[in-house]
Parts: C-alpha cells; structure tokens; sequence
C-alpha cells in the first residue's frame, strides 16, 4: 500500500491561475511544466504514485517538489540544481579553400573548391544546460585535463552555476575527464559540482553530441577559414546566436516506450537470453 504524502496541496486563486500558465505555456522549460503539473495534480488529490504514473516522471521527483511548494509556495517551484551536458568536439581542420565557393541560388546548389590548405586543428570544449538550451564554450588548441578545467572555471564561475546548490556535469569518459579523478578535480575546484560519467560507449545519449551535430552541419561543414583565429570567431558567434533561439530539446521516447521496444526485441529473440524488458 502506498503512504500517503503528509504534503496536503491548497492553492490561492493567484497561485493556480500561474500554474495553469505555466502547465499550459509550450515555451517554457520542459521541466517547469512538469513542476506546474505535479502541484496542480496535488491539489486535486492525488498521490505522489498517481502523479508520477500520469506524468510519467520518477515518484522522487513528485515528492521532491510537492513537499517545496509546501514549503515556499511558487518560490519553491525554482532551481537550484542545474544539469550540463559536456564534451569536446576535437581536431577540428582549419581549412582554407583554393578558389572562392559560389553560394547557392535559385535552382542552384552552392559550390563549394575540393582543393584547400591545411592550417592545423583547434578544439572546441563545450556545456549544455539542457533545461535552459544554454551554450557555453571556448576554442582551444587541444583537449586535455587543463582545458577542460578551463571550460568548468568559465562556466561555473557565473551565475546562476556559482550559487546554486549543485551543478551536474554529465560526460562520457574521454581522457580529458575520465575516471574518478576527475570527479575527485572538479569537486576540490568547484565543491557544487558533481562530474558524472555516463556507461562506456554511451556517449550518444548525451545532449551535448546533438548540440556538435547542428555546430558541424551549421558551422564546420564545409570549411573555408584562413587561421584559428578565424575558426573560434565562426564557433563563438553562432554559439551567440543559438542561445538566443534555441529550446530544450524534448525527448519523446518514454520509458513506456522503451520498454514496450524490449519487449518486441524479446519476442523477436526468443528463449535463450537475458530479456531486455523490466
């Protein structure tokens, strides 16, 4: 049997109208929506299990946030945790074509001089907050442990990083955070962050890698650039206009679905293995 909440959820007429705004709104973060949604679920009635089935949202979760607005009201509602998505996109080649390109025009596709110059490589260090669509990065000559200090210094020295009460940094386990020293480097540097590494090979779930395919199809591809410094001016400047349009991106494949995809790959197996589905 599940325990109730003793968290008993009464809204003021202001307080809902907001809420409902909020649940409602497809522009706001993808989690403020949910946050709306636990509370104004709450006030109905319903417990912590039922919210979290309907919302398709872990129970911790449903609890956390029922018992903050509890607390503080709409206040409780804010963050204080963030989560960036980080990586390094490296080698990247500074390339300068022989010949001018033609850009593309009606019923004509750009053109674009095969033949080009080599100018060396540079590295483009970068985090993700995936719940505010927000970029920060910084070009360097390589990757390594100092440049992505560098990257963690530039970004956690700035609000809202600086005070909040965690800051987790997902990443995969490249050499230039891997392992548990380099949990060990970030802490000792910045106490309110939390390195973690994702499973070995599973660097395609994190955002970041989303992030480096819109910068290489958008940015990279096809390169025509005299020197580095060219390069980092090209990166940081579309990084400056992609914070000003980008969204979350909103991740439609459920747990629900997932597991009903384990399910049919099970069926699709046979008997003989480990099954896939919970």
């Amino acid at each position: 049997m599940c325990r109730s909440s003793p968290f008993v959820i009464t809204l003021p007429d202001a307080d809902r109208a907001e809420l409902e705004r909020r649940a409602r709104c497809y522009t706001l973060p993808h989690a403020v929506v949910v946050r709306a949604k636990i509370v104004l679920l709450a006030a109905e009635g319903l417990e912590n299990t039922q919210i979290a089935a309907r919302l398709d949202v872990h129970v911790n979760v449903v609890s956390r946030w029922r018992a903050r607005f509890a607390r503080d009201g709409l206040d409780g509602l804010g963050d204080d945790e963030y989560v960036l998505s980080t990586d390094e996109k490296s080698q990247l080649q500074i390339l300068s074509r022989c010949y001018p390109g033609l850009p593309p025009g009606p019923r004509r596709p750009g053109r674009y001089e095969f033949e080009y110059e080599r100018h060396g490589t540079v590295a483009y260090l970068a985090a993700y907050d995936v719940h505010r669509a927000h970029l920060m990065g910084r070009v360097e000559p390589t990757t390594g442990i100092a440049p992505f200090a560098a990257l963690a210094n530039q970004v956690m020295s700035r609000e809202p990083y600086a005070s909040a009460r965690r800051v987790f940094w997902v990443a995969d386990n490249g050499c230039s955070h891997r392992g548990q020293a380099s949990v060990r480097r970030l802490a000792a540097a910045w106490p309110n962050a939390t390195l973690v590494h994702l499973p070995v090979h599973a660097s395609w779930v994190n955002q970041i890698e989303i992030v480096f395919s819109v910068i290489q199809r958008k940015v990279i591809t096809p390169a025509d650039v005299k020197d580095s410094d060219a390069l980092a001016a090209r990166l940081l400047a579309f990084q400056e206009r992609y914070n000003t349009t980008a969204a979350p991106f909103d991740w439609k494949f459920t747990r629900a679905k997932l597991n009903d995809l384990c399910k049919r790959i099970d069926a699709h197996r046979g008997r003989g293995g480990l099954p896939l589905a919970s």
